[in-house]
This record gives C-alpha cells, sequence and structure tokens, in this order.
C-alpha cells in the first residue's frame, strides 16, 4: 500500500515559495481593461510625486531651507512631514522687515491746490473829503409906516437866500459808500433880510387918494397941474407915490409924482 500523497497547493508557483499577493478588490476586477490601465497608471504617477515631495521636504530639513509652498492634493499630503522645530530661525528677522517698509505707506503729501489756496480778499477802503453847497433862508423883517394907508404891506428890501458849504469826510468799501461825517461848515454868502412896510395912516375923509402922500383926488383921471395932460382933474406937486402909480403921475419912477 503506498502512502497518501500530499496533492499541495492547486497552483504552486515555479520559482521559490513567496508570500501570495492580495486579491485584487471586487470593483477592480469588474472594471473594463481600460480602466485597469488608467487607474495603474494613476496609481504609478501619484506613487511618484508622493516620493518626490517627501525627498524634497527630507532633503529641505536636513538642509535647513524652508520647504517652497505647494498646490494641488500632492501638498497636502506632505504636510504632517514638516515639523515646526524644522523651520528655520532665520525667517523671524524677515517677519520684522515689515515695520520697517512702514514709512512707505504714509500718507501723499498736501496737493498744492490745497496748500497755495489764495488768502480771503482784504476789502478796499478809501477815505475823501466831498463839498456840497445848501442854501440859508433869508428872513424877514416888519416896519411900520405911517405914510402907507393902513393894512397897506410894501417891499422895501428884497430878502436874497444866502449860501451855506458843507465839507463831509466820505468812506467807501470796495466802491459802496458805508459813512459819511460832516467836518466843516462855512457860510459862504450871508443872506439878505426882507424888508417889508406896513401902512399905518387912517383912512382920509376926504376923496383923497390913498397911493399918494398928499391930497390927490379920486377921479377917471388926474393929471399934474401945469402939464399937457387933460384932465378931468389936476394935482399940484411934488406928490410922493406910496401905493399904485394909478394916475401915471410918477413919468421917471422916482416915487416922487408932479416934481
Amino acid at each position: 500500500m503506498q502512502p497518501p500523497q500530499n496533492p499541495g497547493p492547486p497552483h504552486s508557483p515555479s520559482f521559490g515559495p513567496g508570500p501570495r499577493p492580495p486579491a485584487a478588490p471586487n470593483w477592480f476586477r469588474r472594471a473594463s481593461p481600460g480602466s485597469r490601465v488608467v487607474v495603474i497608471l494613476g496609481s504609478v504617477a501619484l506613487s511618484i510625486l508622493l516620493l518626490c515631495c517627501a525627498g524634497t521636504a527630507i532633503v529641505g530639513v536636513l538642509t535647513g531651507e524652508p520647504e517652497p509652498t505647494r498646490t494641488g492634493t500632492a501638498a497636502e499630503a506632505q504636510q504632517p512631514i514638516v515639523a515646526a522645530p524644522a523651520e528655520p530661525a532665520e525667517e523671524t528677522p524677515a517677519q520684522e522687515v515689515s515695520p520697517i517698509a512702514a514709512p512707505t505707506t504714509a500718507p501723499p503729501p498736501a496737493s498744492p491746490s490745497t496748500s497755495s489756496a489764495a488768502p480771503p480778499a482784504v476789502p478796499v477802503v478809501q477815505v475823501t473829503t466831498v463839498t456840497e453847497q445848501a442854501a440859508i433862508r433869508y428872513g424877514e423883517r416888519t416896519v411900520k409906516d405911517p405914510s402907507l394907508a393902513e393894512g397897506k404891506r410894501v417891499i422895501r428890501t428884497k430878502g436874497v437866500n444866502g449860501v451855506r458849504t458843507l465839507t463831509y469826510e466820505v468812506t467807501t468799501t470796495d466802491g459802496v459808500r458805508t459813512a459819511k461825517k460832516l467836518v466843516k461848515s462855512t457860510v459862504t454868502k450871508q443872506a439878505v433880510t426882507q424888508v417889508v412896510a406896513v401902512g399905518t395912516k387912517k383912512a382920509q375923509s376926504s376923496k383923497c387918494d390913498p397911493n399918494y402922500s398928499g391930497c390927490v383926488p379920486i377921479a377917471s383921471d388926474v393929471d399934474c397941474a401945469g402939464g399937457s395932460g387933460n384932465g378931468p382933474a389936476y394935482v399940484s406937486g411934488p406928490i410922493r407915490v406910496i401905493g399904485n402909480d394909478i394916475y401915471d403921475l410918477d413919468r421917471d419912477g422916482d416915487g416922487i409924482a408932479c416934481d
């Protein structure tokens, strides 16, 4: 009777003994050949990228150089490799450079338009002297004249207005008058007082004309005696005219008629 033979593994390798590779996951076995190739190539590329990043980080730590910042999934995967104690001490001075550059952020100087703004305008004040003339109203004086009929008024001296010169100090600001002050007043021409004679002579009972001093009869016409007049009434002179010469006896106008 022959001893039983050891059947052994159904698929024994042709080379020496070793560990059996793990079985592929179900999703990989179900994938198409093209998808498997893509997955295998992606895994190889990712492994190479991780090895490169890990090697660069280790070299940087050994040489004291800071690891360059990377973006993407590979950089995030290598973040735990860079330890805090491995950061170079020389980075501290680099962080202190920012206060030195602070003066460059100072506010810009004031614009020329603001610094060279024109000062407020100063008002122009002028003081001038101006002269004006004002009239001085004449006065009136009344005198009694017994040769005039009672209540009759005759102007003996005609009144004349005088002149007063006024000197003012005028102040103007920017061409507009702001003040006017009287500094001098002088009478340039004296006024002449008007004299008025008022008659006080009572009316005569005889038929004498009150316009004459001396009895001149009241008639339709009176002529000087001895003259060329034709009357009907005549009077001998001299006769003084104290009113209106209604008979035209004072031909030369000297106030004395029939002289």
